[in-house]
């Protein structure tokens, strides 16, 4: 349903947000779902989800975008992913030793991206890009981790998190091992191999939306330059193709990191790559051993299952054309609803149609946390939860039509605030804060 803004509260939802701060840190267990990413006192607390809705502890229902940090790209509940994953489940999910399922696993993951030889499966993303910067530093024998700059997160891990504003706990000397380089830029990249020459173990990056012979010429510098090339295909993988950016892009790295969309909300994800490299890892070469990935529960059946359904699904039913699809009708919805309230410089779709983003820009055309503050506020009370514009393939024609009708609102607003020059008087309380910061 949805309501008024004077009339929409949300008191099961506060009641709940309080029960989840005295018990966990943060009140859930990603940061990006915490409540300070959302207006004061209008932080919903999910009951459950169907498709592309869900419906929180008040009873209101809202269209959801980015659903689990874009995990869920087939929509909540979905039919065959449930059906394959209560199959394995009454069959048991872990044993003492490997499960057929994980041979199967393996096989139509490597299907799916043929430019991988091995792979590996664990349960979150940065068990991955760990494991794949570990390898490139015993492969190499090199101490030294080089990141793009301009992507906001490859781990949870010290090697990354050292870089950001939220380093407490974190040594010096190993934020001191990881360098970065910009994204786009194959001069500087070179230049900062050749600075730390010898010492560079990998490159890392997500391979994202590149300029005509930017991954070729990434490439080449890696091979040059004796370091792995990691693509960070969290994001990517089956949203760009089924076989992630390499396979839409046609280059091939060392290693790469799969995961979210992989299982429709299930934990799993997987390091896949170069057999050479791989079986480092393994029992089956004469080298010094690496201890690559080893996780209680990363072969767990059921989520090995979904998988597997996802992959089929993504395969038999398009899904990678249905996603550019109904985000090319929500961009071009949004940005004509924008334009139609005269903030079209101010409220930004950006990124790829199966990945949309959006920018909150203030009257200086600057990034403006107050601006998205009052953008989300009315997008909610529209019964619209959308901390991006990033789609499932649930989402209906109906829903991309009510989701515009609910921006063009918010634009309205929007357009009051800008004139006025203060967007203060809309937001209902403090503004939305950045993940990373030093202080609470």
């Amino acid at each position: 349903m949805t309501l008024d803004e004077a009339e929409f509260s949300l008191p099961a939802s506060r009641a709940a947000n309080e029960r989840l701060h005295a018990l966990i840190p943060g009140g859930a267990h990603t940061y990006a779902k915490g409540d300070d990413q959302y207006p004061e006192d209008l932080a919903p607390v999910i009951s459950h989800g169907r498709g592309a809705h869900v419906w929180d502890v008040d009873g209101n229902r809202y269209i959801e975008y980015g659903s689990g940090l874009r995990s869920v790209s087939l929509g909540h509940a979905h039919p065959c992913v449930n059906e394959a994953v209560r199959r394995e489940i009454e069959r048991g999910s872990n044993f003492a030793r490997p499960s057929i399922i994980e041979a199967e696993a393996a096989e139509r993951f490597l299907a799916t991206v043929p430019t991988a030889e091995m792979v590996k499966f664990a349960k979150n993303g940065s068990d991955v890009t760990t494991a794949a910067v570990r390898l490139a530093r015993a492969v190499t024998g090199r101490p030294r981790v080089a990141i793009c700059g301009d992507h906001p997160f490859f781990s949870v891990d010290d090697w990354f998190i050292g870089t950001t504003p939220m380093s407490a706990g974190i040594p010096g000397a190993i934020t001191e091992l990881t360098v970065s380089f910009p994204y786009g830029d194959l001069a500087a990249t070179e230049e900062l191999l050749a600075r730390y020459a010898g010492e560079v173990a990998c490159l890392i990056l997500e391979p994202g939306e590149p300029a005509p012979g930017y991954l070729e010429g990434l490439r080449a510098l890696a091979d040059r330059h004796g370091c792995v090339l990691v693509f960070d295909e969290m994001i990517t993988g089956l949203r760009w193709s089924e076989a992630g950016a390499q396979g839409l892009f046609g280059v091939t790295p060392d290693l790469s990191t799969f995961g979210k969309a992989l299982g429709n909300g299930f934990a799993v994800s997987a390091l896949a790559g170069r057999r050479e490299l791989m079986e480092r890892g393994g029992l089956r070469h004469p080298g010094e051993r690496v201890f690559l990935l080893s996780t209680t529960h990363g072969a767990e059946t059921h989520a090995l299952a979904a998988a597997m359904a996802v992959q089929t699904t993504y395969t038999e039913e398009g899904i990678t054309a249905q996603l550019h699809a109904i985000g090319d009708r929500l961009a071009a919805g949004v940005r004509a609803a924008a334009a139609g309230m005269g903030v079209g410089e101010h409220v930004v779709v950006r990124g790829r149609a199966s990945n949309l983003v959006f920018a909150t820009l203030d009257e200086q055309g600057r990034p403006s946390q107050e601006y998205r503050t009052l953008f989300l506020r009315q997008l909610l009370t529209g019964g619209v939860l959308a901390p991006s514009f990033v789609v499932s393939s649930a989402l209906t024609d109906a829903d991309v039509d009510r989701t515009v009708e609910v921006v063009a609102e918010a634009c309205a607003v929007y357009r009051k605030a800008l004139d006025a020059g203060d967007p203060t008087p809309w937001l209902g309380g403090r503004p939305v804060k950045p993940v990373f910061r030093s202080r609470a």
